[in-house]
């Protein structure tokens, strides 16, 4: 077993504990911070739009954005190293340069670049928190985003500056963002886990909280039926 994945198994042995003793799975979870809005988002084109998202354990951020409405595909995989070491096995070891990553496919028509950072950053993971996200630890667990083209970056960057200048949270932001260089889509049981495994122990304690938190904050975004990945297989 990979130290990702002994990771994940302590934390499934201490929510099944918790369930043992009464305590709300629900509650487990970071906590939702509330923020505005980019000041700067992308001007709608036509046509399907790329984007990448890093933000901890891919399973939960894969879940969020299937549920957003306007998403045409959320993919679990792998981006920032090469595609020689693009296996979970590997980049558990925290020394090949990837982060687990989710590219998601959207219509800027029906969701903007911004809309989807929004939800990022405040639904999906906590940005302030360098090279781990929760229970998980190491560099391929960082915050980052890999951007397409320019005007994406320039959404990125601004929003991020926004973000802090404001103190919307408690630290300063740590996402790290780059140009997309290469996604290399995650092995098939990583794909569609949350909404396939939603009484797993490590999704009921830890991303469950983060649908339910898009559900509440972006009710006009949320889509109660997943985009999944084995439904376009």
């Amino acid at each position: 077993m990979s130290k990702s994945s002994h990771r994940r198994s302590i934390t499934a042995l201490l929510a099944a504990t918790l369930f043992s003793f009464g305590v709300c799975a629900a509650g487990a979870a970071e906590d939702v911070v509330v923020i505005p809005p980019p000041a700067i988002d992308e001007v709608a084109g036509s046509g399907t739009e790329t984007a990448i998202f890093a933000g901890g354990c891919f399973w939960g951020v894969q879940g969020v954005f299937q549920h957003v409405k306007g998403v045409e595909s959320a993919v679990s995989g792998y981006a920032g190293g090469n595609a020689k070491t693009a296996q979970y096995e590997t980049v558990s070891t925290g020394s090949t340069g990837h982060a687990e990553s989710v590219q998601v496919k959207f219509d800027p028509k029906q969701v903007s670049y911004g809309k989807l950072l929004q939800i990022f950053f405040s639904v999906a993971h906590n940005p302030t928190q360098l090279n781990f996200q929760g229970p998980d630890q190491g560099t391929q667990y960082r915050s980052a985003l890999f951007v397409s083209d320019p005007q994406q970056r320039k959404v990125a960057l601004s929003y991020i500056s926004q973000l802090d200048k404001a103190h919307v949270f408690a630290q300063p932001i740590v996402t790290r963002v780059s140009d997309a260089a290469g996604f290399y889509p995650a092995e098939a049981y990583h794909q569609d886990f949350l909404t396939l495994n939603p009484t797993y122990p490590y999704i009921v304690y830890n991303d469950l909280p983060k649908i339910e938190n898009l559900k509440s904050l972006f009710p006009a975004d949320y889509r109660s039926q997943p985009v999944l990945v084995k439904a376009k297989g």
